[in-house]
């Protein structure tokens, strides 16, 4: 192989920052994980520019913010734009898994994909126009395995489909199950692979996404797991914006993913999600493990950088809610681990990142230039140990969808203080002192006190928001700026 190192990114869906032994969850069972953590660079304040799948993947594969790549909603199209920059210079860029990419079945720069997308996602095509058969749905179908979904679950069982909250044990052969079968066969393309030119492989897990589904053999794990389960407060409730309102309401409505969400979920309900949830990681744990193993008996390690990441997180019964679409750390905030045998020191960072800086990262570790119009930074100066940080703040954005109906726009700043959530066009928004309330339960928006920082902070907003028009928020002087490849 020639000099530039391998580059292998695997990400979850929908996994919240607390769900690593190591990083501060001594309840969680994650081995590989934690190894990864003690060995590379661990930043443990890693913020998603969108709540949301597709809004926050589109800003990592294109290096800027939604206000600048359009994608705000899990429905717009977009593709990878740096992938193509890797090809060109010389990478085999495979996915295996989730990506996300709209089309889902678009290339996206890769050369090869195996693309599978959501666990609960409608194959009816007359129902849902996105509809199509990805690679798990075709080995459920040639083992002669009928996917579970919302639709069948409901379908036979419709009291244990209300009763169970998202959480269903998997019931068919273990190797059907989606994070396994992603997980497999990354190890069957390593060991099967010829190439001699560079990688790049991006492994996307399903999971631990609802419906929270682990194998019993994991979910036994934590049977008798003390997992912290949230307790909402009516004040709690009534201090958040209209928008968390309809949220739940369209979540306790329409079921998605299964979830048959519920207002005032007990504590035994919320415990009982959880375990699933923390089985469903510890699952994935597993496979990271087979598949490191794959790659260090093919020699990848030897000159590789590894990056473990999510999405986006899960409320779990934080605050009310289920799964994402609001701006609370819960969503918000994901693991990131960079590890390398040669690139990267054992390090623990706090300070400010958003999981779009990995984009330059990656395009500065396989030697290319990075685009001009990237509103994101590297995270390089803090693996070399060169700075301790490269934000001071870090923003995110989500537009109304079919799930979030309650606000048209809605854009969160936080600093190593304060966060700010602002609603376009409300009266009503969020404001959380997260050094004394880092759990956010008691909303200052309305605060007196507080009302002075509150415009200071919508002024910040709005300042960044018109930076971003221009030249995708880099200082409004003319320089050469490089064409992204597509």
């Amino acid at each position: 192989m020639n000099g530039k190192p391998n580059i292998i990114l695997i990400m979850t869906d929908q996994q919240r920052f607390d769900t690593i032994g190591a990083l501060g969850a001594p309840w969680m069972k994650t081995p590989v994980l934690d190894r990864l953590a003690a060995e590379g660079t661990a930043f443990t304040n890693c913020y998603v520019t969108s709540p949301v799948c597709v809004g926050s993947r589109a800003s990592l594969f294109m290096g800027m913010y939604p206000h600048a790549t359009g994608v705000f909603t899990n429905f717009h199209p977009w593709e990878p734009s740096w992938v193509g920059q890797l090809a060109d210079a010389g990478y085999h860029c495979v996915n295996i898994g989730k990506m996300h990419i709209n089309p889902y079945d678009a290339k996206g720069g890769f050369h090869q994909r195996f693309f599978v997308e959501n666990k609960d996602r409608p194959l009816f095509l007359e129902e849902h126009p996105r509809a199509l058969y990805d690679e798990w749905d075709k080995a459920l179908h040639a083992r002669k395995l009928e996917k579970p979904s919302r639709y069948t679950r409901h379908t036979r069982d419709p009291e244990g489909y209300r009763q169970a909250v998202g959480t269903f044990p998997w019931e068919l052969d273990e190797d059907m199950h989606s994070d396994m079968f992603i997980g497999d066969h990354a190890v069957w393309w390593l060991n099967e692979r010829k190439s001699e030119a560079p990688l790049f492989l991006q492994i996307g897990f399903p999971g631990p996404h609802p419906p929270y589904d682990p194998l019993p053999r994991y979910l036994d794990q934590y049977r008798d797991a003390q997992i912290p389960v949230p307790e909402p407060t009516a004040a709690e409730i009534a201090a958040q914006p209209p928008m968390h309102a309809a949220l739940r309401a369209n979540m306790i409505r329409n079921n998605y993913d299964s979830v048959a969400w519920k207002e005032g979920a007990s504590r035994e309900e919320l415990l009982r999600i959880r375990r699933h949830y923390a089985a469903n990681v510890t699952m994935i744990d597993d496979k990271v493990g087979e598949i490191m193993r794959a790659l260090d008996a093919r020699g990848y390690l030897d000159n590789a950088l590894v990056i473990f990441t999510s999405d986006h997180g899960d409320a779990l019964g934080d605050h009310g809610h289920i799964q994402k679409w609001t701006m609370y750390d819960c969503s918000l905030r994901v693991p990131l681990i960079l590890w390398s045998r040669s690139m990267v020191a054992p390090r623990r960072n706090d300070s400010l990142v958003q999981l779009m800086d990995l984009a330059p990262t990656i395009l500065e570790a396989a030697g290319l230039p990075v685009p001009g119009t990237f509103e994101a930074r590297s995270l390089w100066p803090v693996l070399r140990g060169e700075a301790d940080g490269i934000r001071s703040e870090v923003y995110a954005e989500l537009a109304r969808d079919h799930i979030q109906t309650g606000a048209e726009y809605m854009v969160m700043r936080r600093d190593a203080r304060w966060k700010i959530v602002y609603y376009l066009g409300e009266p009503d928004g969020e404001l959380y002192d997260m050094q004394d309330d880092p759990q956010e339960l008691a909303n200052l928006w309305h605060d007196p006190e507080h009302l002075a920082l509150r415009e200071s902070m919508v002024k910040e907003l709005l300042e960044w928001s018109l930076r971003g028009a221009v030249l995708g928020g880099q200082p409004p002087t003319p320089k050469p700026q490089q064409p992204m490849l597509i």
